[in-house]
């Protein structure tokens, strides 16, 4: 047990609003559906990536964030995210815990409600986020070493209100924008960005659709689509090119830079970059690191 947690309800705690209290996670950083050894951590702190983001496939415990400490120095590990459905805070809290002792401060917690699709007892999804919140500050977890996966406005100010902010998922520049604007200037909006490197028109859209697959058949995506000016036949699968080329990122190193900038001139203040397309992720994140003007030692 943690030693703040009591049996007394813990106040409910507010993130600093103080632009020096924002997360540090570097300009940008690298998002991973895959277990991440300490050696390719070792290689994505080396080109100057600040961060690694793990999926909500990620064990409760945090395990898996062990290895990537492993033999870096900086690199900060993130989840991108935790599902508040199926993993208890009480156990969420303890790894968190774990983890801070034995690496101070360069950890943050992503977490989110998921999708109706997927669980079985979706009920109020705002107010379990606001409960499982209320667990975390029993728990001890700072509001400011918190994120929140938010695509509308309601969620994205609650980000703000009780956590450092959003980790906005499968968006565009515009999104960033709309979320700077609600969050205002203290928050931390670190949206994700998939990418392909290739040339091919083609071959990048036939893996960002079947990166899209999935999300293609969920509602809150589609929605968020929506209000960012897509119609139904843009979201109905197997997704328009319009869709396909505003959410993934394609194209030489150049190209995909400039995107990926885009969400920082919108307002991000770190980008997590998905490879998709290969399972190899250094050969393509070592191409475009320069394009990021990325080097070692810098984040």
């Amino acid at each position: 047990m943690h030693p703040t947690e009591t049996g007394a309800p813990a106040p409910t705690q507010t993130a600093p609003r103080d632009m020096a209290d924002k997360p540090d996670l570097g300009t940008f950083g690298v998002w991973t559906t895959n277990p991440v050894t300490p050696e390719v951590a070792v290689a994505i702190e080396r080109l100057g990536y600040g961060a690694v983001w793990a999926s909500s496939s990620a064990p409760d415990d945090l395990s898996w964030v062990d290895p990537i400490f492993e033999g870096t120095t900086t690199l900060k590990a993130a989840t991108g995210i935790i599902n508040i459905w199926t993993s208890p805070a009480a156990q969420v809290a303890e790894a968190f815990h774990r983890l801070d002792d034995h690496h101070p401060g360069r950890f943050l917690l992503g977490i989110g409600a998921g999708h109706r699709e997927a669980i079985t007892q979706w009920d109020k999804p705002f107010d379990a986020l606001n409960a499982y919140l209320d667990d975390l500050d029993r728990y001890g977890v700072p509001a400011h070493r918190r994120v929140l996966a938010a695509l509308g406005d309601r969620v994205l100010k609650l980000s703000t209100r009780r956590g450092a902010g959003a980790h906005p998922y499968l968006t565009t520049p515009d999104h960033t924008a709309q979320a700077r604007e609600v969050t205002g200037p203290a928050a931390f909006v670190a949206p994700e960005q998939k990418i392909v490197l290739s040339d091919d028109t083609a071959q990048s859209r036939a893996a960002g659709r079947a990166a899209l697959d999935v999300y293609l058949g969920l509602a809150n995506y589609r929605n968020s689509w929506k209000r960012l000016g897509f119609h139904d036949d843009d979201v109905a699968k197997p997704g328009s090119d319009a869709l396909v080329d505003a959410v993934i990122a394609y194209g030489s190193a150049e190209q995909i830079a400039q995107r990926l900038r885009q969400h920082h001139a919108a307002g991000a203040d770190h980008v997590a970059i998905q490879v998709i397309g290969t399972e190899d992720l250094v050969p393509v994140l070592t191409d475009l690191a320069p394009a990021l003007q990325l080097s070692a030692g810098t984040r």
